[in-house]
């Protein structure tokens, strides 16, 4: 008997690892994220948030909007605000349930406190890993080269935007 439930166990512990995850055209996608910080004595803080919907123009091309919003309590130096909203294509990579892609976007970053509100654009790239047939955690990098006034782009200036979180496959 004791084999019996020990194979069982088995047998439903490998399930993730076979199910097979795939992306078609026409599916919805939809991701959330965050985080958080803290000093030690909780005086100073910052959290942030990301999200974002997508849609799969075939079954490797997928077009995205994105919005993010962090919110910092600074001592002696007020609160501040950043966020971008943006649109991004990126390109998958079919590797079973490991899902790397590459892609770009361009959009608009804003905040308070000297943060100068601009268009951005630039490269990005990350992974999702499935952890059933329609839920997969992912990671991803973008760097946002912001655009200042019409004088071009300004590369040294600037930002990287990275994302954890969960997602959601809608078929």
């Amino acid at each position: 008997m004791l084999r019996k439930v020990l194979f069982v166990v088995a047998v439903l512990a490998l399930i993730p690892t076979i199910t097979k995850a795939d992306f078609k055209q026409g599916d919805l996608e939809l991701t959330l994220g965050g985080s958080g910080a803290a000093s030690k004595a909780l005086t100073t803080h910052s959290e942030s948030v990301n999200g974002s919907l997508g849609y799969f123009m075939t079954k490797d091309l997928e077009i995205s909007i994105r919005q993010s919003a962090s919110y910092s309590k600074i001592n002696h130096g007020g609160d501040l605000f950043t966020g971008s909203t943006r649109a991004a294509l990126d390109y998958h990579f079919d590797l079973g349930n490991f899902k790397p892609f590459v892609g770009g976007n361009i959009g608009y970053a804003y905040g308070t406190h000297g943060f100068t509100d601009t268009f951005e654009g630039g490269p990005e790239a990350g992974v999702k890993y499935f952890l059933n047939s329609t839920t997969f955690i992912y990671g991803e990098v973008e760097y946002q080269v912001f655009f200042r006034h019409g004088s071009g782009a300004s590369f040294d200036k600037g930002s990287f935007v990275y994302s954890l979180g969960l997602g959601v496959l809608l078929k």
